[in-house]
């Protein structure tokens, strides 16, 4: 553990050389291309910082970028946290997992639409049949239909982190309704507002062409025969924890955001109500969850969908981005089979790495994990947000035994994984205001589309602001900092 005294902002900051940090090298050297960031920043006072920080908090405030977090008996909103000190990308790192995420994106997209097809992946043995019957989100309605351009996860969000060896891993993926990619651009616009100079000495790619990219791949894979197709956002409303990104990139594509009650079917056509009369839609950004979408399909009590929506989709007049029914492959059962997956529908190497998964419905890998709960990083398999996660070596004895009972009483909902040491990274903390290293992760976002694909030059690098802390989900007291992508 090492101390960093001569600059003065940095002083409480102590490298710990079981993690990988990625300002420090292992004889506690600044790094190549961190020296000129550090410099920059060592000529700020701690009074600077703490004023820089509370200015920042007054940003997202006053632009609404908060979320909402959902505790057993109330919920918050909160002020989405921002840390000032950007994470930095080399190009040739960066190639590596841009053609990383785009490899899996491909090859859950095959996945996708050979199991609701022919499913020989599973007729050839490579994936068994009860993991896709019991998944709660394979859904019978989407067996047979072809979604437009044959695209079924046009957006995902892809968790990678650093580990102790200098190497990246996929954490998980997420094409549901993966969120987060307005804090990427507020992050960058916070930090240009409070820092701008330190923008002069690195040549960045921009993360602002995120919206035109996307409302691009959303308008190519219109129906058939639409030349001007209509978009829109569907939201489940104001008291969506996601609420200000739904709003944000409907604003930003310039689309209507829309709820449930503001669209109708007709004659298998869906209509927008306007104060001209009902407008044609034609394509669908959703941000409702697949059980809410179609009160005569799914959850007939739901008010935020649509009645008639997937008559509508089903007969190819309207496209629904993600399509319903993705959630079977961002399962973490799934997860465990991405490398066999890639294989099989690419005929290539898994470019990035999986953890180490055990999967509790095999009977051999459930007697390891209820032998050795206090080294593994227990998950459910259909949860997101970070909720549910139980980390073996934080619990008591008392429970480490709930979590087996618990995982005993369902297996087939639990993942198991090795607890992975999570590269750390330089983080403004207001208690010593200096900057002291947190643990960090990265989530990508992969557009595809029927004319192109595009991966966001930069991401949301989540980090854990509680020392010591390794889950970084902003509903568990994380925060996010700004990535920069450097260019070549």
């Amino acid at each position: 553990m090492k101390t960093h005294e001569n600059q003065p902002t940095f002083s409480s900051y102590q490298n710990d050389p079981q993690f990988f940090d990625e300002i420090f090298d292992e004889n506690d050297n600044v790094k190549d291309i961190y020296k000129t960031l550090l410099n920059l920043y060592s000529e700020h006072s701690a009074q600077d910082f703490a004023l820089l920080n509370n200015k920042a908090k007054a940003s997202f405030f006053n632009q609404g970028i908060t979320f909402q977090v959902y505790g057993e008996h109330e919920i918050k909103e909160k002020i989405f946290p921002f840390d000032l000190f950007p994470r930095i990308i080399p190009p040739e790192e960066w190639e590596h997992i841009e053609q990383g995420v785009l490899q899996r994106s491909r090859a859950l997209n095959d996945f996708l639409w050979d199991i609701y097809h022919d499913k020989n992946i599973i007729k050839e043995g490579i994936v068994p049949l009860d993991l896709i019957n019991s998944s709660v989100n394979y859904l019978d309605q989407m067996i047979g239909l072809d979604p437009p351009g044959g695209i079924y996860n046009h957006i995902s969000g892809t968790d990678l982190i650093k580990h102790s060896d200098g190497e990246y891993y996929v954490l998980e993926d997420n094409i549901r309704c993966p969120s987060g990619v307005s804090y990427v651009i507020c992050n960058r616009t916070a930090l240009k507002r409070a820092l701008f100079g330190v923008f002069n000495h690195y040549q960045t790619h921009t993360v602002t062409d995120y919206a035109q990219n996307l409302l691009e791949i959303i308008e190519s894979v219109k129906p058939q025969g639409v030349d001007n197709p209509n978009c829109v956002v569907i939201t489940p409303g104001i008291y969506n924890s996601a609420y200000y990104e739904h709003s944000y990139l409907a604003k930003s594509m310039g689309v209507e955001l829309v709820e449930g009650r503001d669209l109708f079917v007709e004659n298998d056509f869906v209509y927008m109500k306007t104060i001209r009369g009902p407008e044609k839609v034609d394509v669908i950004y959703r941000r409702v969850d697949d059980l809410f979408l179609d009160p005569l399909e799914f959850k007939p009590d739901s008010t935020l969908g649509v009645p008639g929506l997937l008559a509508a989709y089903r007969q190819g007049n309207v496209c629904i981005v993600n399509a319903p029914g993705t959630g079977v492959a961002d399962d973490k059962a799934v997860y465990t089979y991405m490398p066999e997956i890639i294989k099989y529908y690419l005929n290539e190497e898994p470019i990035l790495k999986n953890v180490h998964t055990y999967h509790c419905s095999r009977p051999d890998e459930l007697k390891y994990v209820l032998e050795n709960v206090e080294k593994l990083v227990i998950k459910p398999v259909d949860e997101s947000g970070g909720y549910g996660i139980s980390i073996g070596n934080k619990l008591t004895k008392e429970e480490i035994e709930k979590v087996k009972t618990t995982i005993q009483a369902s297996p087939r909902k639990y993942i198991a994984q090795p607890i992975m040491s999570l590269s750390t990274h330089a983080t403004y903390i207001e208690d010593s205001e200096s900057f002291e290293p947190r643990h960090v992760d990265l989530r990508t976002f992969t557009l595809l589309g029927q004319e192109k694909d595009f991966v966001l030059k930069g991401g949301l690098t989540r980090v854990a602001l509680k020392k010591g802390n390794l889950v970084v989900n902003s509903s568990q007291g994380g925060g996010s900092k700004d990535t920069w992508v450097l260019k070549k």
